[in-house]
């Protein structure tokens, strides 16, 4: 699995640096600044919890992505208790690895630099600017909230009822069909004026952003 996942990440343009026990992987990860880690909490000679507390307690804020047994509940509580960023049960797809850490990659820049990026479109939050390809774009409040939340899902199916919750909160008196109204009126200014459509609908479940990686599997919950 390793060497399989080292070629598909350089394939798809990252440097890829990698290690097949907690000890080589705890001095790759203390020695260079990486962008992301990811981590089979089942490593030999140390595991990844392990490996993860140590990086923790000397100041190592790198994020991380853990791999683990679907069915070890206690090791996904624990990685999140020392700090990971998020976690993916096997078997997995590439294309759902891929979109994680997109994911997580992309939260990091938008804590950095206050902007969400993918796809060619532009979301600045400090100043609530949306841009697609240097083109200024007008959203209404909702309409931007609703970008966000999918945005920041990016290449992942985001539930219905996430984006209900993020564009008008706990209002028990919005309807799902506002939703619908919602997507239609972004749609008309974020893809009808381009060739490349970016909102897709994944029928019974949610929407996705197409600016990444979109992967097959269920909606963000």
């Amino acid at each position: 699995m390793l060497e399989l996942l080292r070629v598909g990440l350089y394939e798809n343009g990252f440097t890829v640096m990698t290690a097949a026990d907690g000890e080589t992987g705890l001095q790759i990860a203390m020695t260079h600044e990486l962008d992301l880690i990811v981590l089979d909490i089942g490593l030999p000679k140390l595991d990844g919890c392990q490996l993860m507390q140590a990086l923790r307690e000397h100041a190592r804020w790198t994020p991380v992505l853990m791999l683990t047994a679907r069915d070890r509940e206690d090791d996904i509580i624990r990685g999140f208790d020392l700090g990971a960023d998020d976690y993916l049960t096997k078997p997995f797809s590439f294309a759902e690895l891929l979109a994680r850490m997109q994911s997580i990659t992309r939260a990091r820049r938008e804590v950095e630099h206050g902007t969400i990026e993918a796809g060619g479109v532009e979301i600045d939050l400090i100043r609530h600017k949306v841009t697609r390809e240097r083109d200024n774009i007008d959203l209404t409040r909702l309409e931007f909230l609703f970008l966000v939340c999918l945005m920041r899902g990016a290449g992942l199916c985001v539930s219905r009822k996430i984006l209900l919750e993020s564009v008008w909160g706990q209002d028990r008196t919005v309807g799902p069909s506002a939703l619908d109204v919602l997507v239609n009126s972004l749609r008309a200014k974020i893809d009808a004026p381009y060739t490349r459509k970016l909102i897709g609908t994944v029928r019974g479940s949610g929407y996705v952003f197409k600016g990444d990686f979109t992967a097959a599997h269920g909606p963000i919950q």
